[in-house]
């Protein structure tokens, strides 16, 4: 399957800066859900974004290099695959071609007025994925 890609601009702030001088790696979690969800605007039309929403299961982190106040990074995102009500993303945030962080995560749709599991209806999810 080829799967749609966003590229999202990402901010270093000098409160993402922790005692070491580097991005503190709590700030990458905050990241990856607004890349995500990004990605989730951007592909979804806007009665399904008004329909599902969505709830992080599992993040796996894979911290590579160190991110520093005057990068200018970016939040590669890809929607792998959906199974059921669950959807799994990988997401590389990166300083041009170096991978700082690899992100598995693993996130929960839900129905927008009852707040219970819901599985993505088909003609949305072959938006993001297809043959």
């Amino acid at each position: 399957m080829n799967a749609a890609e966003i590229e999202h601009p990402l901010s270093v702030d000098i409160s993402h800066i922790d005692h070491m001088g580097h991005v503190n790696n709590a700030v990458y979690l905050n990241w990856v859900q607004e890349a995500v969800v990004k990605h989730w605007e951007r592909f979804a039309p806007r009665d399904a974004q008004a329909r599902y929403l969505w709830v992080a299961l599992k993040h796996e982190i894979t911290y590579r290099r160190a991110g520093f106040l005057e990068d200018n990074l970016t939040a590669s995102v890809v929607l792998e695959k959906v199974r059921g009500v669950r959807a799994f993303y990988r997401t590389l945030i990166k300083r041009g071609e170096d991978v700082l962080a690899e992100v598995e995560s693993v996130w929960c749709s839900v129905d927008s007025a009852s707040h219970r599991p819901t599985r993505i209806a088909r003609d949305v999810v072959r938006r993001f994925l297809s043959d």
